[in-house]
């Protein structure tokens, strides 16, 4: 079994009106040394082990589902699992 993190952010091009937001709050606190602020997702998947490899399945998953590979980028981390 696999624990599978994954991040998912706009892409340095795509405008980020809620991260420019936060930014401006942050600075209306007189938070001023926080220069841009950029807003994702995260998800963690638990995955059974098959005879597909685990980066295949997890990138067919984010291209389909989780990420719009259009404006968005995303990356992952895999924990192998032992449960007892």
């Amino acid at each position: 079994m696999y624990k599978v993190k994954v991040f998912v952010t706009l892409r340095e091009s795509v405008l980020d009106p809620q991260g420019k937001a936060v930014t401006h709050s942050l600075h209306a606190l007189n938070y001023k040394e926080v220069t841009d602020v950029r807003i994702g997702k995260y998800m963690e998947l638990t995955v059974e082990k098959s005879e597909r490899n685990i980066d295949e399945v997890i990138n067919e998953i984010c291209t389909g589902l989780l990420a719009n590979p259009v404006i968005e980028d995303y990356r992952y981390e895999v924990e192998e699992c032992v449960f007892l």
